[in-house]
Order: C-alpha cells, then sequence, then structure tokens
C-alpha cells in the first residue's frame, strides 16, 4: 500500500540502484503485446482459486536479507519489507489494477468518512480478526501507530509521518469493533494509513517499535507467519498461518532467497526461483525463450526522472534549468530505454499520475518539449554567451558546467542515458561532467546533501498522491524533505497542501494538475517516461505477475491444477 514512496532518502538511492541494475522500459510493441499504457494494465494470469491446486511452494528471490521487519521504522520501509508485511499483518486496503484502494473484507468490514468539520473516519473490523496473541484487532492498535507515526515523539525511528500527523484524536467507536479516527486537518489520502496496521502490542513503546521488530516477526495477523529465518542461507520461510480466519491459502509456503540480478537470472533459467526481472534487454534476450515459462508485462506506478539541483550554482536560475529542460530530448531517451524489449515506453507529462491512472493529465508544454533553439536563446538571455561552436558557455568568466552524479553502480543503461544527456546539453552549450561515486554514500552523501547537479532515479509505488508531497514542498531548517534538488515555490506549497486536504476527488486532481503545471515551469527536475514491468514467470504460476497500479494477494497465489 505504502510501498516506496514515503521513505525517499533510502528510496531514492534503492530506486537508482533499480532503475540501474535491473534497466528499465521497453521497446516497439511485438511478439503479441500491445504497445503500452493501456489503462490498467496488468498481467497476473488471473484464476478463480477453484482452479489452483492445493499446496506448492512459490520461490522468489530478493535483493537482501531482511533486517527489520516493520515497514513504518526507517530502517524497514523497503520493498521487500512491504511485501512480507502484506501477507503476514492487515492489510485495510488492497489496490485494484487502476491503483485504486478497496476495503479488505478479512480484516475491514467497512471505513468512511462519518463527518467533514472535523473530518471524522470510521472503521468497523471484522469481529474474527486476531492477532497470533490472541487478542482481537482493536482502536487501541490505530491508537499505538497514531502515536508512533505522528512525528510527536523523536524516540520512534519512524520513516514517514504524513497523514498521521493531521490526526487529533483516535478512539473506539460505538462498540469494541469499531474505531472512530478523528482529523484536526483535512487528509484525502485517508486509506493509505493503518496499512499495514501493527498490533499496539509491538508499537507502544519506542524500543519496541525500533527493536521489536529487528530479525522477527513477533506479533502477525495475516494468512502467513514467518516459520524459518536462515542467516546462514539467506533465506526466508513463510507457511499459512493455521489461525487464520479467512479462505485458506493456496500455497504450501512461500520461500525468498537473497540473489544479486545476474544470481537470479541464472537461478530461473535453472528453475530454482519462480520469478525474475526481465527489465533489461540483456535479461529479456535470455527469459523470453526460456523453458516452463511466460513473461508478464505491465504498467505500475513507476517513473523515471533527472532532477535538477537548484539550491546552488547554474541550475539555481530558473531560466537555465528551463532551458536544460528544453535541451533533452526524452522520446530519443525513452526509445534507447526501450531498445530490446517487447513494449513501447510512455513519456510522462505529469509528476503525480501515471498515464494509466485517473486523474492523468499531460503538462509538459512547453518545457518538456524538445526545443534545442528555445534553450540556446533562453541561455543567451540569462547571460550564458557562447564562444564558439563545441565550448561551453561563458557568463562572467566561468564556463557552464554541470555534475552528473551517478552510483557505482549505475549499469550499461544508465550510463547511457545519462552520456546521451551530455551530448544533448553540449549542443547548446553546456558541458555535463559525468562523476561516478560509491553506491554507498550514493544516497547520503549526495542526493541527501544536494552534492550533485544532475542525478537520474526513479520513485515507485506512489499510487496516493498525497505521498509525493515531499518531493516538490521547500526545504526548510535544513530539512530537505525528498526534495533533493530543493525547487520549489510558495504556490506548489500551496497547491499541495490544498489537495492534500481536499476530500473531493475530482477537486483534488484539479489542484493537483495546477501543481504539475506549475513543477513544470519552475524545473524542477526533467521527467522521462513510465517504466513498465517485465516478469519471466514460471508457467502455471497463477494470481502473481505485474498487478498494474495494484497489490498482490498471496493468499490467492497458486499453481494451476
Amino acid at each position: 500500500m505504502q510501498r516506496l514512496r514515503v521513505w525517499f532518502a533510502w528510496t531514492v538511492a534503492c530506486a537508482l540502484t533499480l532503475l540501474t541494475a535491473t534497466g528499465c522500459t521497453g521497446s516497439p510493441a511485438a511478439e503479441g503485446h500491445a504497445a503500452l499504457p493501456t489503462y490498467g494494465t496488468s498481467d497476473i494470469n488471473s484464476q478463480p482459486t477453484g482452479a489452483l491446486r492445493s499446496g506448492g511452494t512459490l520461490t522468489l528471490p530478493i535483493a537482501q536479507m531482511i533486517t527489520q521487519f516493520n515497514f513504518d521504522h526507517v530502517d524497514g520501509a523497503l520493498d521487500d519489507v512491504w511485501t512480507v508485511d502484506s501477507f503476514t499483518e492487515p492489510r485495510l486496503f488492497a489496490r485494484d489494477v487502476k491503483g485504486v484502494p478497496h476495503a479488505v473484507p478479512d480484516y475491514l468490514l467497512s471505513a468512511s468518512v462519518t463527518a467533514t468539520e472535523p473530518q471524522v473516519v470510521t472503521y468497523r473490523l471484522n469481529p474474527k480478526a486476531r492477532w497470533s496473541d490472541g487478542k482481537a484487532l482493536s482502536w487501541r492498535d490505530f491508537a499505538a501507530q497514531w502515536h508512533a507515526l505522528s512525528g510527536t515523539d523523536q524516540r520512534y525511528l519512524v520513516a514517514d509521518t504524513s497523514g498521521y500527523d493531521r490526526i487529533s484524536d483516535v478512539r473506539q467507536g460505538t462498540g469494541p469493533h469499531e474505531v472512530r479516527v478523528t482529523f484536526k486537518r483535512p487528509y484525502a489520502d485517508w486509506r493509505r494509513l493503518f496499512t499495514p496496521l501493527f498490533p499496539a502490542a509491538g508499537y507502544d513503546t519506542p524500543q519496541r517499535f525500533n527493536t521489536g521488530w529487528q530479525g522477527q516477526l513477533p506479533i502477525t495477523a495475516g494468512p502467513f507467519k514467518l516459520a524459518s529465518d536462515d542467516r546462514t542461507a539467506e533465506t526466508l520461510t513463510f507457511v499459512p498461518d493455521p489461525h487464520w480466519w479467512g479462505t485458506r491459502p493456496r500455497l504450501d509456503r512461500i520461500v525468498f532467497r537473497v540473489l544479486d540480478a545476474d544470481a537470479a537470472l541464472q537461478a530461473f533459467l535453472n528453475g530454482e526461483v519462480d520469478a525474475v526481472n526481465a527489465a533489461t534487454s540483456e535479461a529479456y534476450a535470455q527469459l523470453k525463450s526460456a523453458r516452463d515459462s511466460d513473461i508478464r508485462i505491465g504498467s505500475a506506478w513507476d517513473e523515471v526522472h533527472i532532477t535538477l539541483n537548484g539550491a546552488g550554482g547554474p541550475l539555481a536560475d530558473k531560466a537555465v534549468r528551463n532551458a536544460v529542460q528544453q535541451a533533452v530530448d526524452r522520446s530519443a531517451l525513452a526509445e534507447v530505454a526501450a531498445q530490446g524489449l517487447p513494449v513501447k515506453v510512455p513519456l510522462l507529462g505529469n509528476h503525480f499520475f501515471m498515464t494509466n491512472q485517473p486523474g492523468y493529465t499531460d503538462d509538459s508544454r512547453p518545457y518538456g518539449s524538445y526545443d534545442p533553439g528555445a534553450a540556446e536563446r533562453a541561455l543567451a538571455a540569462a547571460g550564458w554567451q557562447s564562444p564558439g561552436s563545441g565550448k561551453p558557455r561563458i557568463k562572467n568568466g566561468r564556463s557552464l558546467t554541470l555534475r552528473f552524479v551517478l552510483s557505482e553502480g549505475t549499469n550499461r543503461l544508465g550510463e547511457d542515458l545519462a552520456q546521451l544527456v551530455q551530448h544533448m546539453l553540449a549542443q547548446v552549450g553546456v558541458q555535463v561532467v559525468i562523476q561516478q561515486v560509491p553506491a554507498s554514500a550514493y544516497a547520503s552523501q549526495y542526493l541527501e546533501k544536494g552534492n550533485f547537479d544532475l542525478a537520474i532515479f526513479r520513485f515507485t509505488g506512489l499510487t496516493y498522491p498525497s505521498s509525493a508531497y515531499a518531493v516538490y514542498r521547500r526545504p526548510k531548517a535544513g530539512q530537505p524533505f525528498q526534495n533533493y534538488g530543493g525547487v520549489g515555490s510558495a504556490e506548489v506549497d500551496s497547491l499541495l497542501a490544498q489537495a492534500v486536504g481536499t476530500l473531493d476527488q475530482k477537486a483534488a486532481q484539479k489542484l493537483y494538475d495546477r501543481a504539475d503545471a506549475e513543477i513544470w515551469a519552475l524545473g524542477h527536475d526533467i521527467e522521462l517516461y513510465q517504466r513498465p514491468q517485465i516478469l519471466a514467470v514460471r508457467k502455471g504460476l497463477a494470481n502473481y505477475g505485474v498487478p498494474g497500479l495494484g497489490d498482490v494477494d498471496f493468499s490467492r497465489v497458486g499453481w494451476q491444477k
């Protein structure tokens, strides 16, 4: 539900790693796949559970061993932790292929806004829902999670406070299975809160929150439970929880193995894992004809962009940032990312909504349009004069030089994209120096400190537009939020604050649209394209793959009869 959208201090580094280690999107439609995006595109081999055999094992690769199972902790806000928590802890809402959240009846009979001044949300919990310690889910769990994530107690090392910091009160409703959450400021995306829901017994003190989930899942309430945590073999094994009150899962076990990208690919070819990323031309070439496998493709909330650092140097001038935007041929970059893959890459014209998401509008013109002539005129007007063809522009004796900082983990595609940008900007008199830095320092020493001019990475999973608020708000008091380039304005702050608190969805979308146009005009970044997901999946695996803008329901995953 909240995967990869609130912990950008880590996610950005991870996202670049994913961009550079696993590649990006696709190329002209081929081999029976239509060009992306199709509205709500998903590819999971959807099957009724009656068509699946009972039992079997699903083995999946993960990037690293999980050491912190608390997704809300600053060290636990990782993709793989979200996946595990989604089937071991209460998931109150699940998103469909269009990214629209729906209540999960195993936990939640209903949830709605029952008052607006102030905003009150009333949750009716499923009376059957129980924690593994035997206690029923209750308002106390909501209250403990609110207290931990509200930001009022700095001892809780939280990944994100957004939404929770707008709550003023949590209490029991008309009975033990009803919860009333009152907001001091309206919050439109209230459905993203309390998913996963964690137990009060694991959140009621900073010590339990911070260390109680290290290497363990102390209390659960999902269809699966942790059976073994093998640090030597680097595997995690989950089995159905016999106390689960919902429909019994079809699988006997889910196993996660720590494997790097190359090892995971070979493990799939050897029949050792059941799914693997195929989103690079090299991987796809090896996997597209692999025996006993299918290629599954879909459109997730996954964007690739180049951040422009407006906090200092030449890019502190908005005119220069706009010129850089117009000097980059976004379509050409997308075509390079698409080479060797079976789908097209859709350019993005919006920072908040994907092309297959309700609310999407293209606000990119004119700054997202390739226009090197306009870029040259803007640079000259800003005082950067050309000393001659092939030479960087000069102003007050200083050359127009930008540092493009890349992680050393960048693969060939990431390097190719950076070099293309370097070439494009050279055509208008902007010199780009590509600097590779240690992957371990990329986030902490470069992005978070604004130690770059250009940086390329991804944001993923932000189907709730309020999740992107921290990316575009102005930094203050030494807190960059997730706006690493420091580009913002009072107008954007105001529009986003209004949108986050607007309960009428259409009215909120209009506010996001206005903010998006201003973000393009400010030269916050160069928004590039939506990255489709391409997976190689073992033939016969059902209800798993690429769920569009939605979530995988592991209780329904299994093998066809």
